[in-house]
C-alpha cells in the first residue's frame, strides 16, 4: 500500500453525524405518531419527488398548521425523530400538494446535503429513504395482502398473516483504486453519458464479505485485480436505500479492461492531470455530497478546481506531487 493511502484521512462526511433522538422505544407506543401531530412545536418535512422546502440554507421545517388541508394528502406520515426536543415528522406526497410553491425552494439531498447543518441533513437523508420504502412497500411480499402502517410509519404489518416488515438498507461497497505511483483509477458509467469519471461500487452479493465485494466489483467493471482493501468510512445514501461502504485499494497492475456495458472507459490520473481535466470541463467527477466524492478529494488532497478555472485554482490543502505516467489505461468503473 502506497504511503498516501496509510494515512489517508477524509473531511467529515455529508449525511452523517447528525444528532438525531430516533426514539425506537417512543414510537412502538400506540398513538405516537398521531400526538407528534397534535403538537404545535412539532415540525414537519414535507417531501414531493424526494425533494423538500428549503430557505437559505435549512429546511423550511412547516409546522401542522403551516400546512394545513395539505397533509391529509400525504401519501405517507413517518416520525423520524427529536432535534432539541423538537419532533420532526416526514411528509411524501405522490401528487404535488396546494400552497407547494409558497413553502420554499424545493431542493432535493443531492442539492442541499452539503449546505444544510448536520441534524438537518441527517433528518432530511432518513426521511428520503423511509418513504420511498413505503411507496414501494403497500403489500406484503409473502401473500400480497395490503400492509397496514404501525410504530409512528417506522413498519408495515400484513393485513392477513401478520408479518411485520421493516424498511430495508442495502450495504454497496466503493473503493478507491490506486497504482504503485499514486495515481488513481476512474471510470465513466454509461449512464453518465461517458464524461462523468468515479469511482468503483457495486451492491455487496449474498454470502460475500465486504473485501470480498471490493475485489470482485473491481475485476468485473474495470478487470483489474487489488489487494489491501481498506475500509475508511460508511455514508447513508438514500437513492432509494443504499448504505455506502468507503474502501481504499492497490492496483496489482496498471492493465485494465473494461465490463463494455456499465462501464465504458477507465482511465489512470496523476493529481494534476485530474485537476486539468476537470478544469477544462473534459470530464466531470462526483459532487461533495457523496463518500465518492470525499474519497476523490482525500487522495487529491483538497478541493479539486471548479470547471472552467485554472487548475491551479483549487481550494484547500495542495496535492501532493504525483509520480509522472500517462494518465491513460483502458478499462472502467461505477
Amino acid at each position: 500500500m502506497t504511503d498516501s493511502l496509510r494515512s489517508f484521512t477524509l473531511a467529515p462526511l455529508c449525511l452523517t453525524g447528525g444528532a438525531v433522538d430516533r426514539g425506537g422505544e417512543d414510537r412502538r407506543k400506540q398513538g405516537w405518531l398521531d400526538a407528534a401531530l397534535a403538537d404545535p412545536t412539532t415540525r414537519v418535512l414535507p417531501l414531493f419527488k424526494a425533494a423538500t422546502p428549503v430557505r437559505g440554507a435549512a429546511l423550511a421545517g412547516l409546522t401542522v398548521e403551516q400546512l394545513g388541508d395539505a397533509l391529509g394528502g400525504a401519501a405517507s406520515l413517518v416520525w423520524l425523530g427529536r432535534v432539541g426536543g423538537t419532533s420532526w415528522v416526514a411528509a411524501a406526497f405522490s401528487e404535488e400538494p396546494e400552497g407547494w410553491e409558497s413553502w420554499g425552494h424545493a431542493a432535493g439531498l443531492r442539492e442541499v446535503g452539503k449546505e444544510l447543518s448536520r441534524d438537518e441533513a441527517a433528518l432530511f437523508t432518513q426521511a428520503v429513504a423511509v418513504t420511498h420504502w413505503h411507496s414501494v412497500s403497500a403489500y406484503c411480499a409473502r401473500c400480497g395482502a395490503p400492509n397496514e402502517v404501525i410504530d409512528a410509519g417506522w413498519v408495515r404489518r400484513c393485513t392477513a398473516e401478520g408479518t411485520e416488515h421493516f424498511p430495508r438498507t442495502d450495504p454497496a461497497v466503493i473503493v478507491l483504486i490506486t497504482d504503485d505511483d499514486d495515481r488513481v483509477l476512474l471510470g465513466a458509467n454509461a449512464a453518465w453519458g461517458g464524461s462523468r469519471y468515479s469511482l468503483f461500487a457495486g451492491f455487496v452479493e449474498p454470502g460475500e464479505s465486504l473485501e470480498e465485494a471490493v475485489l470482485r466489483e473491481a475485476g468485473e467493471e474495470a478487470g483489474v485485480s487489488l489487494a489491501d482493501p481498506v475500509y475508511v468510512a460508511s455514508q447513508p445514501w438514500p437513492f432509494p436505500a443504499s448504505l455506502m461502504l468507503g474502501f481504499t485499494a492497490r492496483a496489482l497492475s496498471t492493465r485494465t479492461v473494461p465490463d463494455g456495458e456499465e462501464i465504458l472507459s477507465t482511465r489512470w490520473f496523476t493529481r494534476q492531470e485530474l485537476a486539468r481535466e476537470v478544469a477544462s470541463g473534459r470530464i466531470g467527477v462526483p459532487g461533495d455530497v457523496s463518500v465518492a466524492g470525499a474519497l476523490l478529494r482525500g487522495w487529491y488532497g483538497g478541493e479539486l478546481p471548479e470547471p472552467g478555472t485554472s487548475p491551479q485554482a483549487s481550494r484547500g490543502t495542495e496535492p501532493a506531487a504525483a509520480a509522472s505516467g500517462t494518465g491513460a489505461a483502458t478499462g472502467g468503473q461505477k
